[in-house]
Parts: C-alpha cells; structure tokens; sequence
C-alpha cells in the first residue's frame, strides 16, 4: 500500500513473523481470499500468476504454523476437489484487512513528510 504526492510514495507493507520466517503478509491474504472466492487453489495461483505448488507450499505453512487450519481442501471425484477457507482463515484475513485499513489511514494522514524530500 503507498500514499503518493507529487511523484514520491510513502510505502508499507505489514507481515506477521514466526521466528524470523514470514507467516502471514500481503500475499498470502491474496490468497486466502482468492480461495474463499473460488473455492479452489488452482484457481487462486492461477489468478495470482503462481504455480500450484507454491500456492500449496503457502496453504501448508498456513495450516502449519496457525493456531487452527486456514484451509481445508476436498479431494477429487466425480464432483472434483475444491478448498474452502475455514472460519479461523476468515478470521485471520478480516483481522489482517481491518489491520492494513488502519495502518494506510497512519499512512495517508503522514503524506506531508513527502513535503520534506
């Protein structure tokens, strides 16, 4: 996220952190909510331009390191596999939105440092 005044920015991003390693952040947001979406990983790397695996590699971590799953995928059948994002997913996401919503609001309210370049 970033506030621009006259060619300049003033830049964030805000990520959780499990012992040095990144656990939650802008991109796995995007994620979590382009699964709620779609109902499919496949589909949320796809819309995301990354490869399943990774898009994969990122649920695991999630579901891993989280007090509780984030996500939880059905396998194929006649029907085929799907994922859905648990209520402990939505949780953390809303949490995350609402945080970066209030952060940018600090941002935007500090634009006229940019003034000082």
């Amino acid at each position: 996220m970033s506030a621009k005044s006259k060619g300049k920015q003033l830049r964030f991003r805000c990520w959780i952190d499990i012992d040095g390693e990144r656990f939650f952040g802008p991109g796995r947001a995007e994620l979590l909510a382009l699964i709620h979406e779609t109902g499919s990983i496949s589909k949320a790397a796809k819309a995301m331009g990354m490869s399943y695996k990774k898009a994969w590699t990122m649920v695991d971590g999630l579901n891993a390191n989280g007090s509780k799953p984030y996500v939880i995928s059905h396998k194929g059948g006649q029907q085929g596999g799907g994922a859905e994002v648990t209520p402990a997913g939505l949780k953390m996401l809303k949490s995350y939105q609402k945080l970066n919503k209030r952060l940018f609001s600090i941002v935007e309210s500090n634009i006229d440092i940019l003034k000082l370049i």
